[in-house]
């Protein structure tokens, strides 16, 4: 039997369920990550949505050891897929209001951009065919020029991708569509391709 890639998704706060589901759909074993010992060996990473204040203390805690984990995971080089909340985590800026980031990615990002909770929605990108789950959802208001645009709505990123970061402004973990995990875990899922409209 052919051991699956494991994948750590950040489990302090926020809807980390939902993607371990969405991670075991794609043949990838997920494993809930809440220090930083957890993260030693995984072949990638999830930072999930949620709270994003709430997870940000959370990281603070034991002398920031799991925060400085998630640093040296980014810098060899392993993927990582961060949703609404873990877009913010990971921003180079955080506007509306400011708050201080991991600076993984080269976006600057404004907090409840698409508004508040009663403005939760389900869209579907410019692609036609990408399902946009909206939930206090972060708003990238500028993109670095290393920074590709994978998805828009209404003319906006909504997903991007720097190097080995796939970040989504939205909940792909909530739509029942698997393409946004395959896309951030080509080398770990199950070699299925992700559609072309986002490769």
């Amino acid at each position: 039997m052919v051991e699956r890639a494991r994948v750590a998704v950040l489990a302090l706060q926020g809807d980390f369920a939902e993607h371990c589901h969405a991670l075991r759909a794609i043949g990838v074993e997920p494993i809930e990550a809440r220090s930083a010992r957890d993260l030693a060996g995984a072949a990638g990473l999830v930072l999930p949505g949620g709270e994003s204040t709430a997870i940000r203390t959370l990281l603070e805690r034991d002398g920031g050891e799991l925060e400085s984990a998630i640093r040296a995971l980014h810098g060899e080089g392993r993927p990582v897929l961060a949703t609404c909340a873990g877009l913010i985590l990971i921003a180079r800026e955080v506007r509306d209001p400011p708050a201080r980031s991991m600076g993984l990615l080269d976006v600057a990002v404004a907090r409840n951009g698409w508004g508040r909770q009663i403005a939760s929605a389900v869209e579907i990108a410019d692609d036609g065919c990408t399902p946009v789950v909206l939930i206090r959802a972060p708003r990238i208001v500028e993109t670095g020029d290393g920074v590709e645009v994978l998805a828009r709505l209404r003319g906006e990123p909504v997903l991007v991708r720097e190097q080995n970061v796939v970040a989504a402004t939205f909940h792909p973990e909530l739509a029942g569509d698997l393409s946004v995990h395959r896309l951030a875990f080509p080398s770990c899922c199950d070699n299925v391709p992700a559609p072309a409209s986002l490769v």
